[in-house]
């Protein structure tokens, strides 16, 4: 009854993400560049980090309009990063949710912009302008906070430096603690941020604490992410993922799989994925039913 119940909640936040990126995503951009946007984040991809938004929100009783922005701004910053992931200059994929990639169909030049436009767009949703009663659905001091956790998610500490890492380290030996590093910046930041996000948005009088407790079931979530990431590439087809399957293994790039075999990838999916349901049993927030379940969802996934 209550996989069947997350099924329910998943589909209808699911909705709710959609309909709102397709609000702000407008086709009406010059040049064409709203077209190429709107192919680059619509209809398609898992949409794990703004669930992670929401779920973090509704534990904390607050799922409101400053919830729902939160999570279409972090779709945004994951979407744009694969645009530009996918670049020749960058993992040269040609593949991504089952369909051309963004470069292949609309050219390189119009995948450069349409990544940037998304990425200064998801910190515009963030921080809109006020309605015309003169209220703001995202008040002051959250924007602050919404945009910091974002931002440092995102630039060098975060998302790009991770990239930068994984570009230099090809054809290069790692150890697990190298790795580890780098998706824990590439990878595990984003999702990590993402439940800061939800929090924060309910986070009026959210103690130390559970604060600390959420964002750990936020870091061992996204390096579990990672982890079953690199099992997939190696044990399921392209048809599957949506993508180039072995594709890390062809640019001999470091991964769990090549780290720690396939059987230590597995056992260190499984108690990252300990480590973030035992995080949420820190935690003073009740309730966190869709966080524990999405950490399930994480590690069961086959694509």
């Amino acid at each position: 009854m209550m996989r069947k119940s997350f099924e329910s909640w998943m589909d209808s936040q699911l909705a709710r993400v959609e309909c709102k990126l397709d609000e702000l995503v407008c086709a009406n951009v010059p040049a064409g560049l709203g077209e190429v946007m709107r192919y680059g984040v619509l209809d398609g991809g898992k949409r794990l980090r703004p669930l992670l938004v929401l779920a973090a929100a509704q534990a904390l009783r607050a799922d409101g309009e400053a919830a729902l922005r939160a999570a279409c701004a972090v779709e945004l910053i994951h979407a744009y990063s694969l645009i530009h992931d996918d670049m020749p200059c960058m993992d040269n994929d040609v593949l991504r949710r089952g369909k051309p990639t963004v470069h292949v169909k609309y050219g390189e030049a119009q995948a450069m912009l349409a990544g940037d436009a998304m990425q200064a767009l998801a910190f515009e949703v963030l921080t809109p302008d006020e309605d015309a009663g003169g209220g703001n659905p995202v008040a002051p001091p959250l924007q602050a906070r919404l945009c910091s956790l974002l931002a440092r998610a995102s630039g060098v500490q975060g998302m790009a430096g991770g990239q930068a890492i994984d570009l230099a380290s090809v054809g290069q030996p790692l150890d697990e603690a190298s790795l580890q590093d780098m998706h824990r910046r590439k990878t595990g930041a984003l999702l990590q941020a993402s439940v800061q996000m939800g929090a924060a948005c309910g986070g009026v009088g959210l103690d130390s604490v559970s604060w600390d407790a959420l964002t750990e079931y936020g870091a061992a979530l996204g390096l579990a992410f990672q982890v079953v990431d690199d099992i997939l590439d190696v044990t399921q087809g392209s048809d599957v993922l949506g993508k180039t399957a072995g594709k890390d293994a062809d640019q001999n790039k470091p991964t769990y799989v090549s780290v720690l075999g396939l059987d230590g990838a597995r056992r260190r999916a499984d108690a990252l994925h300990q480590r973030a349901r035992a995080a949420l049993e820190r935690s003073e927030v009740a309730d966190r039913h869709w966080l524990v379940m999405l950490a399930d969802r994480v590690v069961e996934r086959q694509s």
